[in-house]
């Protein structure tokens, strides 16, 4: 790294030619990580919190999961939006916003007295989330030459990792030992960190393009895309209305203490880390491979739950396994997203967040029900059909969707 972070910050990169001619400027991409780090976090908190968090804002578990589905809904329409939205805006300047949102989200959560100020709170989360995911890759592009953008976004993915491992059994302890309002307090503190980081090394970028919302409706047309987008669906939220309630579960079947379930959370969230890794080999070869076995997977450790889940050690085992099937489906999907649609990545992408988003809201929202109706097996149970189906239904129709369009057919994404 030859140039200094005050250096970098200098520089305008005015396209996205001019990435490939400057040096990477690699503190703004570590920034990037940890502001990723940083909502990531904000985000797998309430999994790990949510029984606490309904006794004392007084409204059952089920209620308080909405605040899982707020942030997702919120996403979606930001991750579609963003781009829009803030056309003409230095993209630095996006990105502060965004990252300041996650304080905000992070100190009005921990101040929250009622559930409408703790679905306020997640609402700001959700814009933050969905913006920044739709637009960090475009954002790396322009801060690396292209040679070094999958070093690039491997860093980036490593505060999704790391966020994984860490939020959820790190959240129950802390929230265990100082209570929950603190842990989104330290939640604020991570985004101030990724804020500083972000506003010492950033470089100006001017807004390039002018994105409208034609591109979307163009892609939706496109059978391939639909597949993807509807087995994220269905996959995602299988995934999340299971993982939601999993505090739930873990605390009325096996009956494991806090301690316990900081220690079964902590073995998901490095099985998630491992399984991104190994989902990137199998996605090496084909990403359809990786959603088909993520999903699978996923059901296969539900319906073990559903049957013998009162066994602490079926249940330790199988959650950890869980995490390792979960961590190929983000890859898998992105990839697969990628490789057909190469000529729109951008626009590609912000489908992307928006169908996970769409799909954790769904998740939490069935989860919900059935954890209020028929207690957490019931939300076990429906994470297992739904990730059945949806491995059977990329197995059947994926077969006549193509994965990757041939080399020439497709230009360099544009970069808003």
């Amino acid at each position: 790294m030859s140039d200094s972070a005050s250096a970098v910050a200098t520089l305008p990169l005015d396209s996205p030619d001019d990435a490939d001619e400057q040096s990477p400027a690699w503190p703004a991409v570590f920034a990037l990580t940890l502001g990723v780090f940083g909502l990531v976090t904000a985000e797998f908190l309430p999994a790990s919190l949510l029984t606490p968090m309904a006794a004392d804002v007084g409204v059952s578990v089920g209620a308080a999961g909405q605040a899982v589905t707020a942030t997702a809904v919120v996403g979606a329409i930001a991750g579609l939006a963003t781009a829009i939205v803030t056309r003409g805006i230095d993209r630095r300047i996006v990105v502060w916003a965004l990252t300041g949102s996650l304080i905000l989200s992070s100190l009005l959560a921990a101040a929250a007295t009622s559930l409408t100020t703790l679905l306020l709170a997640r609402v700001l989360l959700g814009i933050g989330l969905g913006g920044f995911w739709s637009m960090v890759a475009a954002t790396a592009m322009r801060l690396v030459p292209m040679s070094a953008l999958p070093r690039a976004m491997s860093l980036i993915f490593t505060g999704v990792s790391v966020a994984t491992v860490s939020a959820a059994p790190i959240g129950a302890y802390l929230g265990d030992l100082w209570g929950w309002r603190i842990v989104f307090v330290l939640s604020a503190v991570l985004g101030v960190v990724a804020l500083g980081a972000q506003l010492l090394t950033m470089p100006r970028l001017p807004a390039l393009g002018s994105p409208d919302v034609r591109t979307l409706f163009d892609l939706l047309r496109r059978p391939s895309i639909r597949l993807v987008l509807l087995a994220i669906v269905v996959s995602i939220s299988g995934h999340f209305a299971g993982f939601t309630y999993i505090r739930p579960f873990l605390e009325q079947v096996p009956v494991l203490s806090v301690e316990a379930i900081s220690l079964v959370l902590l073995a998901y969230g490095v099985g998630g880390f491992f399984g991104n890794f190994v989902g990137g080999a199998i996605v090496a070869r084909s990403a359809k491979a990786a959603v088909i076995a993520g999903s699978a997977t996923i059901a296969v450790m539900a319906v073990i739950l559903f049957l013998f889940g009162s066994s602490i050690a079926v249940a330790a085992v199988a959650v950890g396994l869980w995490g390792f099937a979960f961590g190929a489906l983000p890859v898998g999907f992105q990839t697969w997203m990628v490789r057909i649609s190469p000529d729109e990545a951008e626009s590609a992408g912000g489908l992307l967040v928006a169908a996970f988003q769409v799909a954790i809201a769904s998740g939490a929202i069935f989860g919900g029900l059935l954890v209020d109706g028929s207690g957490p097996l019931g939300a076990i149970g429906y994470a297992a059909v739904a990730t059945l189906l949806a491995a059977l239904g990329v197995l059947v129709f994926g077969a006549k969707s193509p994965e990757q369009i041939e080399a020439g057919g497709a230009g360099r994404p544009a970069i808003h």
